[in-house]
C-alpha cells in the first residue's frame, strides 16, 4: 500500500477531499519524524513503537572487492509492533509469495528473485522380477 492509497482511503471514509487529506497525512508523518528526531521514541497505543537506536561501528567486507570496509556508527529507527497489530496479523490468512508484489525498487521478474521450481519427474515403481 503507498501514501496515495492511504490517503484515498481515508478520504473516503472522512468524507474530506484528498488534496485536503493528504495534508493532514503528510502533517501526521512529519510530526512522527519530528519527535524521533528531539525525543528518539513514540508511542502509539495499539499500533507500536518506533525508537531511535544507535548501532555500533563495525567490520564489514565488499561484496565484490573482498576489501574490509569499517563501517560508522549509525542512528537507525526501529519499529516494534503493538500488541493488538501483532494479534491481527497473526490471525491473517498466510499470502503465498507469488501473491505479494514485488520489493519496493525491483521491477517485477527480476533476477533477484527465486526461478519457479521445476516440476518434479514421475517416478516409477520398481515391479518385481517374476521366477
Amino acid at each position: 500500500m503507498t501514501k496515495k492509497e492511504i490517503v484515498r482511503q481515508i478520504s473516503e471514509r472522512a468524507k474530506l477531499t484528498q488534496l485536503k487529506t493528504k495534508e493532514i497525512v503528510q502533517w501526521t508523518f512529519d510530526a512522527i519524524i519530528e519527535t524521533l528526531v528531539s525525543e528518539g521514541r513514540i508511542e502509539l497505543r495499539n499500533f507500536g513503537v518506533f525508537e531511535v537506536k544507535q548501532r555500533k561501528p563495525r567490520k564489514a567486507r565488499n561484496p565484490r572487492t573482498g576489501a574490509r570496509v569499517d563501517v560508522e556508527a549509525k542512528n537507525v529507527v526501529t519499529f516494534q509492533p503493538g500488541k493488538e497489530m501483532e494479534e491481527r496479523v497473526r490471525k491473517m490468512a498466510v499470502v503465498p509469495e507469488r501473491q505479494r508484489g514485488p520489493r519496493a525498487g525491483q521491477p517485477a521478474g527480476s533476477a533477484s528473485e527465486a526461478p519457479a521450481a521445476a516440476p518434479e519427474p514421475a517416478r516409477q515403481e520398481a515391479v518385481p522380477a517374476s521366477v
